[in-house]
């Protein structure tokens, strides 16, 4: 299934019933008055956040949804029946805009959280409601509300307490594949992650945090190049962002090069996202020599403000230890 993040649809709640005019008639009762009940609600449009679902493609081919209209009143002061609430079940992490006012209505980042995105409209009020001393036999009734009516656009964010910042072929769907039970696609091509992959990391043995592996990021990305929003999006969720480079043929200076423009892109796209960083990775040690090793880690550690941390993905060498590492960071975090 491809995965889908942001969707246009158009929503409408049912219309409320009409009242009804009626007026008893029976032989008991030869002056029989007014009896003509009131209409039934329309049903509420409403949106449910639902943790099984990881992708908006169901909307792309459905675009409309509608819920019933409530029925006309009836008579012997019988009310018409409610429609039914239509319920539409999105992934958590969803978040509701208003596509023609540009406003959010909601961020269902909560388990089976909801939300009415469009309200039912009203029954209208059958002849008995306007019975007074004065008027004994009303005619009048009125007609059931429109139900309301919004074109939404549905944007996902993944939900991760840990993301991924690096250049295609970087590692990090390595990284995922090594320590969680996510098996992302991985292959020595640019743009190989095309969606975003969670994956569960029991870093000790009742603890666990959700790492995700995002798609490459390229020069210009916070401007739109390459995946540009559908890459820096999915990281506005995480609270801790690991920076993650490929150290094979690099010198202490290109790598430096690279971790600057990966920072800079992240903050022209939100400047708080910096913040998050708090890693920078060497991945792929295990094709660099050991005192190659050592004098990377002993140069940069000297020059950057990141905690440094050597490993290799594929060969689960210090991957270990870097995720109980990043879990104690995290409930730092929490306190």
């Amino acid at each position: 299934m491809n995965f889908i993040d942001e969707v246009l649809i158009k929503v409408s709640a049912g219309d409320g019933g009409n009242g009804c005019l009626s007026f008893r008639r029976a032989k008991n009762l030869p002056k029989g008055g007014p009896d003509g009940g009131k209409g039934g609600s329309g049903g509420d449009v409403i949106l449910k956040a639902n943790p099984n679902l990881n992708t908006l493609a169901r909307f792309r081919y459905e675009k409309y949804f509608q819920a019933t209209s409530g029925k006309k009143g009836l008579s012997m002061n019988k009310s018409g029946a409610d429609g039914e609430d239509l319920i539409i079940e999105v992934p958590l992490g969803t978040i509701i805009y208003d596509e023609t006012i540009k406003e959010k209505i909601a961020d269902l980042d909560s388990d089976q959280e909801e939300v009415v995105v469009a309200k039912g409209g009203k029954g209208g009020l059958g002849n008995l409601r306007f019975k007074s001393s004065t008027n004994r036999s009303p005619r009048r009734t009125t007609q059931g509300e429109g139900g309301g009516s919004l074109d939404l656009k549905l944007e996902l964010r993944v939900l991760a307490d840990v993301g991924l910042l690096g250049k295609p072929n970087s590692g990090k769907s390595s990284l995922v594949n090594a320590v969680s039970s996510a098996h992302p696609k991985i292959a020595d091509y640019e743009f190989t992650t095309l969606k975003p992959s969670l994956g569960v990391v029991d870093y000790i043995s009742d603890k666990s945090f959700v790492i995700s592996d995002i798609p490459g990021l390229i020069s210009g990305a916070s401007k739109g190049v390459g995946l540009g929003f559908q890459f820096l999006r999915h990281l506005s969720r995480t609270r801790l962002i690991l920076q993650i480079i490929d150290v094979e043929n690099k010198e202490v200076k290109g790598i430096e090069t690279e971790s600057k423009e990966l920072l800079k892109e992240l903050a022209e796209f939100d400047s708080n996202l910096t913040q998050k960083v708090q890693w920078l990775l060497l991945n792929k040690i295990d094709l660099i020599s050991k005192e190659q090793q050592m004098k990377l880690e002993r140069r940069l550690k000297k020059q950057q403000d990141l905690k440094v941390y050597l490993i290799s993905a594929k060969q689960r060498l210090g991957t270990e230890s870097l995720m109980k590492e990043i879990g104690f960071a995290l409930e730092k975090i929490d306190q």
